[in-house]
């Protein structure tokens, strides 16, 4: 990426940076992939009311859910190359316009076979998104700000469980399940059209900001890459993915999405319980209630990580509450306690989200990153492969779910213990003094 001279240093007054990218930006991101989030969890409220249809079991319901997360793998690196050599917005366009179609061919099963083929299909084509709009991002919001960038759009995650859990239910209540799943592979087709004019590559290509402030963003971009060093013997992807550091994300990751789609997959299933066979727009109703609680952990503690640059804790910290929390809802009666105990686990594992995925930009280059993130991504999400479908075979074997949840929160704290005594970090100050970022991770 190239740009005018680097931005002023900490030490100089301040300028004002542009904000009409937190306004044209994140929330047309954050409405496609809430989409992409509705196609790969509306299994998740449909299986409880499918009436044996297909002839599933525990553990059929957790493949379906998690094979997903196998065909998820494959365009995780292409995508985020594409994205970071050709153009973010492109990439997406096509993955949109694919996924949606892939969406609506669930609808049309007749297997359970074909079940899992569809639902492979799906996570193949949504798998490259997410990567290729972290790059998106990378191209519009400077280090400081890139926590609370991320968390802003990852927002979109539990927003889409508040909205769509409620939505699906309402449609189950009037329509069979496969109903559902067509209507709702059908609004990506419609929002790759707003997608296409509303998003630009990086800023000097945007419409809507004047030239002089998108001089000026690119700047600030382009000094965030000058405070890196240089990768010796130049920046291949091979030993940017070699770094301690990345193999160490990739076991955070794949952990913590072993509990987190463990957890987030079967919700609705251990709600329907709690209500003891309640309505479906009921369990819709709430299972909504723990990811909008979730919502504003995601944002609030972003918003920290960025303030104190302690991103570290920001991981950690509430990945050992979901683990107090997975544990004693297994002990505690059914009702409010336990839900309450729900709502504590998916506010923990939500929340780390903004930070997690700011630490790869500040451990590497902007010209390796995207295979980093790419491949973290990737290999990490084989987690949302594990988790549910562990909690289903586990809850078949044993008559209980409450093995298979404390395996989710035995995952979670390895990945806990790897966040707090493997990344190591170099503590560091506060957004207002920030020092290089790449000063700020032990390089071992």
């Amino acid at each position: 990426m190239t740009a005018p001279a680097p931005a002023p240093g900490p030490a100089t007054a301040p300028v004002h940076v542009p904000a009409k990218r937190w306004v044209y930006v994140i929330p047309v991101a954050a409405f496609m992939y809430m989409l992409a989030y509705l196609d790969r969890n509306n299994v998740s409220v449909v299986l409880p009311y499918m009436h044996g249809d297909l002839r599933l079991s525990n553990a059929d319901k957790g493949l379906v859910s998690g094979i997903f997360f196998l065909g998820y793998v494959f365009l995780q690196i292409p995508a985020a190359v594409l994205a970071q050599r050709w153009s973010a917005r492109k990439t997406v366009l096509i993955l949109m316009v694919a996924w949606g179609l892939a969406a609506m061919v669930c609808a049309f099963v007749q297997t359970k076979e074909q079940f899992y083929a569809a639902r492979f299909a799906l996570g193949f084509f949504e798998g490259g998104v997410w990567p290729a709009v972290l790059i998106l991002l990378a191209s519009w919001f400077p280090l400081r700000e890139r926590a609370r960038a991320n968390a802003l759009w990852m927002a979109c995650l539990p927003l889409s469980s508040i909205i769509m859990a409620p939505l699906s239910g309402l449609m189950l209540d009037h329509a069979s399940w496969r109903w559902v799943l067509f209507l709702q592979g059908v609004p990506p087709l419609v929002w790759a059209l707003v997608w296409w004019f509303a998003v630009a590559d990086r800023p000097a290509q945007a419409r809507w900001i004047s030239r002089a402030e998108a001089a000026h963003l690119e700047s600030a971009l382009a000094a965030d890459e000058a405070a890196k060093p240089a990768p010796a013997g130049g920046g291949s992807y091979l030993k940017a993915v070699r770094k301690p550091q990345v193999l160490l994300l990739i076991g955070v990751y794949f952990c913590w999405m072993t509990g987190f789609y463990g957890f987030s997959l079967w919700l609705p299933s251990v709600v329907k319980e709690l209500t003891h066979g309640g309505s479906s727009t009921e369990v819709g109703l709430l299972t909504a209630i723990p990811f909008a609680l979730a919502l504003a952990a995601m944002i609030g503690n972003a918003a920290w990580s960025d303030r104190t640059g302690r991103r570290r804790a920001a991981v950690a910290g509430p990945l050992v509450a979901g683990i107090a929390a997975l544990l004693l809802g297994q002990v505690v009666d059914g009702g409010f306690p336990q839900m309450v105990l729900l709502c504590v686990t998916a506010v923990a594992v939500y929340a780390p989200y903004g930070p997690f995925w700011a630490i790869p930009g500040e451990l590497l280059r902007f010209e390796v990153v995207a295979v980093a993130m790419g491949l973290v991504n990737a290999l990490g999400n084989l987690g949302g492969f594990a988790g549910p479908y562990l909690v289903g075979w586990l809850t078949d074997v044993t008559g209980t779910q409450l093995t298979g949840f404390a395996v989710l929160a035995g995952f979670l704290a390895v990945a806990a213990g790897l966040v707090t005594f493997g990344l190591r970090p170099v503590a560091t100050a506060p957004l207002e003094s920030q020092p290089p970022a790449a000063t700020r991770f032990a390089q071992r």
